[in-house]
């Protein structure tokens, strides 16, 4: 088992354990040992958002690269997407991605990818903290690193992306909520680049705003702009700009599992795709949508890691999750919200189409998320009365409905998913799953 690693690398908040000074320098230092003596002239590149504690964490990682004789060469703001691209592009034997994602300011995570851009398996994580763990032990200082930013690694992310829309963006009008994150300066960049006028919302962080009320996980301030000025369609990134999320003309939210639908389609036509990769959280609507156009699904753990897994091992073309990280393996290794934005204005062009048109037939099942907070994590199996309230709901449910409960790879939590065709039983059976983890674990 994994101590340090989550879902989507390690993830804390900063300063304290485990993105304590000591720690954030053992990650380079373990990083350096794991690179070993396979890469001559190695060399790491390091990106961030726009979190304040971005820059102290980047310099602890480079001074424990250094500590094992690894140069670090910083991409300074960056997405998470455009580092795994850096990284695979470069001459980098290793990318690391300081981010937390859609969390708080506060909050502050390391990602790491390997040369090829992917995002290491579990099995490289769990050998990276057993060097974490041999060089903590023996209690040494850090020596963090100064770092200078190299202005052109960006440039050249911008450039693969653009080079993927040919016939430009030119007539569209794109309200961008970058979520004071990662995507202030490169998302407007891209589409301006395009030929579309943007509409900048939340594009000034000040090293604490990062998804405060803005940007994937809170459309409310989109939708309006959207509303006010008429605009072809709105789309929000979260803090790291690897996932989505998207307002029709309408008002109208498209998210990951409407993005899944209306590119899979699009692909089933182009490329003869026979199946999408998704995960347990994407709705049983999307799952018969795809049904109706002979397009199967499959469902893998939460997390575009696992994702991605599932699409080398099928050679599938597009797989992501609800919350808004698209894969699209043809052009990525990685859930990426800018490349996402540009297939979905891909398939409105050449469809003729709006975001109403091409998501009319995706019916969304109620389903209610609750998290609950824990003390510890045991099996579902030695829960009793969890195991009992499961049993009653699937009972009622049968076929047309589903729950998820799983602990967050990334906070205390134990998520509740109830999927069903009736809201008000939708919400009896997840409430009454949640007190049973509550009584059990609370």
């Amino acid at each position: 088992m994994r101590q340090l690693f989550g879902t989507d690398g390690i993830r804390g908040k900063a300063g304290d354990y485990p993105l304590d000074r000591p720690t954030t320098f053992a990650v380079g230092v373990a990083l350096a040992q794991w690179i070993g003596t396979n890469h001559l002239n190695p060399e790491v590149v390091l990106g961030m958002d726009t979190r304040e504690s971005g820059p102290w964490i980047a310099e602890h990682v480079a001074g424990g690269l250094a500590q094992g004789g690894v140069r670090a060469r910083s991409a300074g703001l960056i997405s998470t997407p455009g580092l795994a691209f850096v990284t695979k592009t470069g001459p980098f034997a290793a990318g690391v991605m300081i981010s937390a994602s859609h969390n708080p300011f506060q909050d502050n995570g390391i990602k790491i990818f390997d040369h090829s851009g992917f995002k290491l398996p579990d099995q490289q994580e769990h050998t990276i903290e057993g060097y974490i763990f041999g060089w903590t032990g023996q209690g040494k200082p850090p020596s963090p690193q100064k770092l200078t930013v190299d202005e052109g690694l960006d440039q050249a992310y911008v450039e693969h992306l653009a080079g993927t829309m040919p016939d430009g963006l030119a007539g569209m009008t794109i309200v961008v909520d970058a979520a004071n994150g990662a995507a202030t300066h490169l998302g407007p960049a891209l589409f301006e680049r395009l030929g579309a006028k943007v509409d900048r919302i939340h594009c000034a962080p000040d090293g604490k705003n990062i998804n405060l009320n803005c940007g994937a996980l809170h459309v409310e301030g989109l939708r309006k702009r959207v509303l006010e000025t008429g605009a072809t369609l709105g789309v929000a990134f979260d803090g790291d700009a690897d996932r989505a999320m998207f307002i029709s003309q309408s008002g109208k939210l498209v998210d990951g599992d409407g993005v899944l639908l209306l590119c899979g389609r699009r692909l089933q036509a182009t490329r003869g795709l026979k199946e999408v990769v998704s995960t347990v959280m994407s709705n049983l609507g999307l799952e018969r949508a795809l049904a109706q156009h002979g397009i199967g699904m499959v469902r893998t753990p939460v997390g575009d890691k696992y994702v991605l897994e599932e699409m080398i091992k099928r050679d599938a073309l597009l797989g992501g999750e609800q919350s808004g990280h698209v894969i699209f393996r043809e052009f990525a290794t990685t859930g990426d919200g800018l490349l996402t934005a540009l297939r979905v204005c891909e398939v409105m062009r050449t469809s003729g189409k709006d975001l109403d048109q091409l998501t009319a037939e995706l019916e969304i099942y109620p389903q209610l998320l609750v998290n609950v907070r824990v003390k510890e994590r045991r099996p579902l199996e030695d829960m009793a009365t969890v195991k009992e309230e499961i049993r009653r709901m699937e009972a009622e449910f049968g076929n047309t409905g589903r729950v998820v409960v799983r602990f967050s790879g990334t906070e205390p939590l134990a998520r509740v998913m109830v999927e069903g065709p009736k809201l008000d039983r939708v919400e009896h059976f997840a409430e009454s799953i949640a007190a049973a983890i509550r009584s059990e674990l609370g």
